[in-house]
């Protein structure tokens, strides 16, 4: 068990992890999961979207790139681009200036056009529902494929972003890097119609408080079962400093 203790020598944390017997761990993952959700009550995709097409645009150009950025995007290129005719058939040129914000745009833009491409092709123009069909497309994998399963068909899906991944580790949930294996992972742990939820929770405290660098350990409502519990600041105060209001990656 991992303790972390303040300067007053008052224990914090009891959280466990590598070893940990599989009921325990679920236990724990699923008791940090509601708290999670009483913290991050509106917790959901970020990424603004009314359509399949419009969400899996969007997750393709949030690669490298903050949602709040795509955000500032999308609105005109949806005006634009309506259909997978649209971005087959998209003048690259202007295709690019417009997503030029969120980085890396020539390889976006090639991957938006083959991805109107291949729905036009094989999928009727209309973006698939299934996942073995998602991931056939140019430049779209699991984590995208389950992005908008979970949150544009309604279709369970967990997404194993960066924030998710590093969580996932930090709380013992799981001892793998890869993305495919987090996933199988947590697939274990948690209810199949809870994955979608489960992911914008996690992923909503990662951006808020349990950053990559400097977790606000000291302000974390689940650092009490978080065998990483110390990373970051203990104290409150200090830890409070660090938390955001909202996500900005």
């Amino acid at each position: 068990m991992s303790l972390a203790t303040y300067a007053t020598g008052m224990v914090v944390s009891s959280g466990k992890g590598v070893g940990e017997d599989p009921t325990t761990l679920k236990r724990r993952a699923r008791r940090i999961v509601r708290v999670l959700g009483e913290t991050y009550p509106d917790a959901h995709c970020e990424l603004d979207f009314t359509t399949p097409l419009e969400l899996l645009v969007a997750t393709v150009l949030s690669a490298q790139c903050t949602d709040q950025r795509v955000n500032k995007v999308t609105p005109a290129l949806f005006d634009r681009y309506r259909t997978g005719v649209d971005y087959a058939g998209a003048d690259r040129a202007e295709l690019e200036a417009m997503i030029a914000p969120t980085g890396f745009f020539r390889q976006k833009a090639a991957t938006l056009q083959g991805i109107g491409q291949a729905l036009v092709d094989r999928f009727g123009g209309e973006v698939p529902n299934r996942l073995e069909d998602l991931v056939t497309l140019p430049g779209v994998g699991r984590k995208t494929a389950n992005v908008v399963l979970g949150n544009a068909f309604d279709v369970p899906g967990i997404t194993v972003d960066t924030h998710l991944g590093r969580l996932a580790r930090r709380f013992g949930w799981t001892q793998h890097t890869d993305p495919d294996k987090v996933e199988r992972d947590l697939m274990d742990l948690f209810a199949r119609k809870d994955w979608t939820l489960m992911s914008h929770r996690v992923i909503w405290h990662g951006r808020r408080r349990c950053h990559a660098q400097r977790p606000a350990c000291g302000a974390c409502p689940v650092n009490r079962w978080c065998p990483a519990f110390g990373e970051g600041p203990i104290d409150p105060v200090e830890a409070a400093r660090l938390v955001r209001d909202s996500g900005r990656a």
